[in-house]
């Protein structure tokens, strides 16, 4: 079937907009990960039943036409590839947006809602939905769902997969419905269903307690994780959730179409206690001392991210809207000392204590100080919080700086998330580090030192992006040492292209295969966002690098 064919018989019953035009797909061939992957038609659905609708054509189409698929698209921010396909886009940030409802436990919001407009109106109420990553401006909730998104106050509140109350998702066979957790009478209820729903209970619980022991035992022992299926959390305290397999599946099971979102207070008052590190020895033992005083974020960027910010700090200071030009320079003088005196730390540590009583935070970061003075290292307290939005700007900003202010190179996003316990990061690092110079790559290290969670992200010029052996030879060896630490290969960012050839690597042939059957069990035929989680190769991986910069 042609184009310009599917495109005609979509638009008999699709009231949304359909675009086959070569302009609009070479927009949505990229996301911001260093794939290329040209898709045949893009669409606007207008609602649910839009959505419902191509399903049901897909599925009586499929059989005619196997590479006929669905990936949904919201913001385009994944950085690993999750959101390219090549086969039908389906755009949720054109008319699939909007806060439905909220109230002080929660909050009602369409896919495509981008994170920055769902806050401005829980804000309104004085709560957050905590689980916000670095691109907090630039996301949208559909995504976060999909990604199973964490970022800066994951240390203290969790994943989005702690935040989901129920989902409105369209599954394979074309129909809506309402996803949520079933105590054991709502469940058997489910399971005695004679339709659909009831058969992918039943198969889902039976696939789960047939192989409950080997998938406790393969969930990664770590803060957080995105990678695979996560079948180890469905079934738990006489509790079937099916949110928590939905949450990080990257749109591979189905098609969310409305999310309920738990929401928390907003802490009103926040200071930041700022340590520098010469090098990255102590980072294990500032981490223990530091997580008993229950920071609500512990961070950090590297030296690469710091001269990246000096040398491009007018867009540090576009992205503060700083107005006051000579006191945010004069909020500088710590870092050029250090400069002048002995080089740039290695490491920076942001450590931030919040909530509702001053005397108490004072009392932490009294604490906190006293334990890292301890351990000899130079730190600081941010007097305001103009002075502390600087280090959090530099934190958030430095993807960003890298992908758009670097001439000649860009960004390569390929190990960009990995995780191990923090009591492991004394070793690791260094182990890390010997692998990435083997190599000359330039790149930047931030993240969640709390976690153990580090941003990899190497900048790389044409002819390294066309030598593909330098990617999959790093992913294997960055990866090998990832397990070797009982770590995760992808905390926040999830798999997408990228990463789904490696998951036989964290988790070995057999959970693998549940991961397989569970993606049958949803969807027989293939439909929704193929290559994701299941099926993915090194092979297509390579072929759709991009070399453009």
């Amino acid at each position: 079937m042609s184009t310009d064919e599917l495109g005609s018989k979509i638009k008999t019953f699709f009231r949304g907009e359909v675009h086959p035009e070569s302009a609009m797909l070479d927009t949505y061939s990229r996301d911001a990960s260093l794939l290329k992957v040209r898709p045949v038609l893009i669409l606007f659905p207008r609602d649910a039943m839009d959505i419902e609708r191509l399903v049901e054509f897909v599925k009586v189409e499929k059989p005619k036409n196997s590479e006929l698929s669905i990936t949904v698209r919201a913001a385009g921010t994944c950085m690993s590839g999750g959101s390219l396909n090549e086969s039908i886009i389906l755009d949720v940030t054109k008319f699939m947006a909007g806060v439905v409802r909220v109230d002080d436990e929660s909050a009602t919001a369409l896919p495509g809602t981008y994170y920055r407009d769902f806050e401005q109106a829980t804000l309104a109420r004085g709560r957050v939905m905590p689980s916000y990553p670095a691109s907090r401006e630039l996301c949208a909730i559909g995504g976060m769902v999909g990604n199973n998104a964490g970022g800066e106050k994951t240390l203290r509140y969790g994943k989005t997969e702690d935040y989901l109350d129920s989902l409105k998702i369209i599954l394979s066979d074309g129909k809506e419905y309402l996803i949520k957790p079933l105590d054991r009478v709502e469940l058997d209820l489910k399971l005695a269903q004679q339709d659909f729903e009831g058969e992918l209970y039943r198969k889902l619980f039976k696939l789960i307690t047939d192989h409950e022991a080997e998938i406790k035992a393969a969930k990664p022992q770590v803060s957080k994780n995105s990678a695979g299926y996560y079948l180890w959390n469905v079934w738990s305290n006489n509790i079937f959730n099916l949110c928590k397999l939905i949450v990080g599946s990257q749109g591979t099971l189905g098609i969310v179409t409305e999310i309920t979102f738990r929401l928390v207070p907003v802490k009103p008052i926040s200071k930041l206690l700022v340590i520098f590190l010469k090098d990255l020895t102590p980072v294990a033992n500032l981490v223990n001392e530091l997580l008993p005083l229950k920071p609500e974020s512990l961070e950090s960027y590297d030296d690469n991210t710091i001269k990246l910010a000096l040398r491009f700090w007018w867009g540090i200071m576009k992205a503060m809207k700083a107005k006051k030009f000579f006191k945010l320079i004069a909020s500088f003088i710590p870092e050029v000392s250090f400069l002048i005196w002995g080089g740039l730390p290695k490491l920076v540590v942001l450590a931030e204590f919040s909530g509702d009583d001053e005397n108490k935070i004072n009392q932490s970061l009294v604490m906190a100080t006293e334990r890292v003075a301890k351990l000899g290292l130079l730190h600081r307290v941010t007097k305001t919080a103009e002075e502390a939005s600087k280090y959090w700007t530099i934190r958030h900003e430095s993807f960003n700086l890298l992908r758009h202010h670097v001439k000649g190179k860009r960004t390569a996003p390929f190990i960009d998330d990995i995780i191990v316990r923090p009591e492991f990061l004394p070793e690791f690092l260094p182990k890390l580090r010997i692998i990435l110079d083997r190599y000359h790559l330039w790149y930047t290290i931030a993240g969640h030192a709390g976690d153990g969670n580090f941003h990899i992200i190497p900048l790389m010029g044409p002819e390294e992006l066309k030598d593909t052996k330098v990617i999959t030879e790093i992913s294997a060896l960055v990866y090998d040492l990832v397990v070797s630490y009982h770590g995760s290969i992808t905390a926040e960012h999830n798999d997408g292209i990228i990463r789904t050839p490696y998951l036989k690597k964290l988790y070995g042939p057999k959970i693998c295969d549940l991961f397989r059957q569970t993606k049958e069990i949803f969807d027989p035929q293939n439909i929704f966002n193929p290559g994701k989680k299941v099926g993915g190769t090194i092979e297509y991986l390579t072929t759709h690098l991009s070399s453009t910069i």
